[in-house]
């Protein structure tokens, strides 16, 4: 018979619950403030872990933390839910020392986890709401469906040159980018010599087609999207900046979520990527290329439309001729980048119009 745990043993105590995730299995250190309790797997389930918490430390308070990856952050959600205080961690943010780099297994990622949380000394990523994440999944697969489109013009032109074939100068880089309804029957009337090459070109081109087709029906639901009422006011206010049209504000609305949850102009280009690696050591200060984490897809966007806003905007094009005496363009592009993005901030935090050619 299994004796009862007394329901005040653990008032006002702490243990901090390390989950190592995988698809199948989660493996689970917990340990309390003083001490190592137990590492365990289980099976991939919130409510399992809740469960043996609440029965063998009644009464403690629970706190989880797990690396966030492909598992997103529905297992985060169901925690709370259950009272277990759970957050997810960068895994480039986790400490690890080069012992437990050569010797690396789940258990000894599970601690890892469990005493970064104890010792609270890496800040927990922001976790969206249930609706805020589906919003977020159709912008991407929008963004994804875009590059498999490029993927396969890529290839056609590959597979052309490959076998010696120019494609005719009436046919500018444009068309060719945009795949024309010309250069499409071009492409289908195109002869060849062998009839496996002209199979494979029409793979392509059907391939092509039915991904242009899905992309318009993408862009379509992105445009719904941004006329919501969660989206349509801060939107409003984003198109009207130069360079921003509908992917790029509705990507940086459902991916930032609220902007003010960004306490500054740095940690919010941070988030983006917007920032170069550093390295300083005495008084020497060493800035390199821009950092890799972030979110690759709004970079990218930010930049593009930066191009766009230095033409467009007084201001920004002044900047930009001032930086470019100094620095290479595609670096001066990224500050005006920063700057781009600093405006979006400002103009949804004070919910005021973009004025055209403002300097500061």
């Amino acid at each position: 018979m299994q004796p009862k745990v007394n329901k005040n043993l653990f008032d006002g105590q702490s243990f901090y619950v390390g989950i190592d995730y995988h698809k199948k299995s989660w493996t689970v250190t917990i340990l309390g403030e003083q001490y190592e309790h137990k590492t365990m797997s289980q099976n991939p389930d919130p409510d399992l872990l809740a469960s043996y918490l609440k029965r063998n430390f009644p009464g403690a308070n629970y706190h989880a933390v797990y690396e966030a990856g492909f598992s997103g952050f529905e297992s985060c959600r169901r925690l709370r839910d259950l009272g277990v205080d759970c957050v997810v961690y960068h895994p480039a943010d986790v400490p690890t020392s080069q012992k437990e780099k050569l010797q690396k297994t789940d258990p000894t990622d599970s601690r890892k986890l469990a005493r970064s949380l104890r010792s609270n000394d890496i800040e927990s990523i922001h976790v969206p709401d249930p609706q805020l994440e589906a919003d977020r999944a159709i912008v991407r697969q929008r963004f994804r469906m875009m590059k498999d489109v490029t993927r396969t013009k890529n290839r056609v032109k590959s597979l052309l040159f490959q076998f010696g074939i120019d494609i005719p100068e009436r046919f500018s880089a444009a068309q060719t980018r945009h795949w024309s309804k010309v250069y499409i029957n071009w492409l289908k009337e195109l002869p060849v010599q062998h009839n496996n090459l002209r199979q494979t070109l029409d793979n392509y081109i059907r391939f092509g087609e039915y991904q242009r087709k899905e992309l318009l029906t993408l862009n379509k639901q992105v445009r719904d999207l941004s006329q919501s009422v969660t989206f349509i006011d801060n939107y409003n206010l984003l198109v009207k900046i130069p360079g921003i049209g509908l992917m790029t504000a509705m990507t940086f609305l459902v991916q930032i979520g609220d902007v003010a949850r960004f306490a500054s102009l740095d940690d919010l280009c941070c988030y983006v990527g917007l920032v170069p690696t550093m390295y300083g050591s005495g008084d020497k200060m060493q800035t390199g290329k821009m950092i890799k984490r972030g979110r690759k897809e709004l970079k990218i966007m930010l930049i593009e439309a930066s191009w766009e806003a230095v033409r467009l905007d007084p201001a920004l094009m002044a900047t930009f001729n001032e930086l470019s005496k100094r620095m290479n363009k595609n670096k001066a592009i990224i500050r005006i980048a920063r700057k781009l993005l600093n405006r979006m901030r400002s103009i949804l935090i004070n919910k005021a119009q973009y004025e055209l050619g403002i300097t500061q």
